[in-house]
């Protein structure tokens, strides 16, 4: 654990207290602290290094101007709904991020092909004790671990991915399962799991290319075990106050079952 001075305001002293696996928590002191007071280069940094950057004692944003601030990052990507997402529980959702269950991971963005670099979080509100947390798979971790001929392997394949628009995002991709990353040149997976039209809304489909196609079911299945391993995931439980900024070339990310009701409200921009 360290303490330093916030950016420019040399009254403001900064806590960062890392997490397990990985990730970091930068608390400021006083509860009245403004993102905006540490500079942008030094936030993406600790980003990198961390995958995931969880602020506490920073002031919210209102919503155009949490947009405003992320395009300080960088393009922001906009959806029909608009630059911010409001992520809450719906009653009859069309899709399954907005319903009560799991979801499955994912990396944002795909089906619009736009690759955000970043992307953040705001909590607004939330239901202590009824899950629901956001959970990140750091991928790079994946693949240093994997052994020679599971890299080799992996680097032969592609996947097709496949879902009705019914929401926001929608089509189909390909994308190589082997990627790499734009700062640290680290080799990343990409990979989305597929969802069953018997148990999600707005059900995904994932064809893999570069295999025998008897073996594709069976290959999902492995890879999704490992990525969901605890040595490579952060469990994020939800504090109202949070802002929180990933990485989305290192990381998929999901989300475990809420078990009970909730008011949980994120809001979500990501930038390109």
């Amino acid at each position: 654990m360290t303490s330093y001075p916030c950016g420019s305001t040399e009254n403001t002293k900064l806590t960062h207290t890392p997490l397990r696996p990985f990730g970091r928590v930068v608390q400021a002191a006083g509860g009245g602290a403004r993102i905006e007071e540490i500079p942008v280069d030094t936030l993406a940094r600790w980003t990198v290094e961390s995958r995931v950057l969880v602020l506490r004692g920073f002031q919210l944003m209102a919503k155009q101007a949490f947009a405003d601030y992320c395009r300080r990052w960088g393009e922001v990507l906009e959806w029909e709904p608009g630059e911010v997402v409001d992520l809450v529980v719906e009653e009859n959702p069309k899709n399954y991020l907005f319903d009560s269950g799991d979801v499955p991971f994912h990396w944002d963005g795909a089906f619009v092909e736009a690759n955000p670099r970043y992307f953040f979080f705001q909590c607004l509100d939330v239901t202590p004790g009824v899950g629901g947390e956001t959970v990140f798979s750091d991928t790079s971790r994946v693949y240093r671990d994997a052994d020679d001929a599971l890299r080799e392997r992996w680097s032969r394949i592609s996947m097709t991915y496949s879902t009705d628009k019914v929401v926001h995002y929608g089509g189909q991709v390909t994308e190589r399962l082997v990627s790499q990353h734009p700062v640290t040149g680290l080799p990343v997976l990409r990979f989305a799991e597929p969802l069953s039209p018997e148990k999600y809304k707005n059900p995904v489909y994932v064809e893999v290319d570069g295999i025998d196609g008897s073996e594709a079911d069976e290959f999902l299945t492995s890879l999704a075990e490992r990525v969901h391993r605890p040595e490579y995931c952060y469990d994020h439980d939800w504090q109202a106050g949070d802002i929180l900024i990933a990485d989305n070339f290192s990381l998929i990310h999901g989300r475990n079952a809420f078990s009970g009701p909730t008011k949980r409200h994120l809001q979500r921009v990501e930038v390109i």
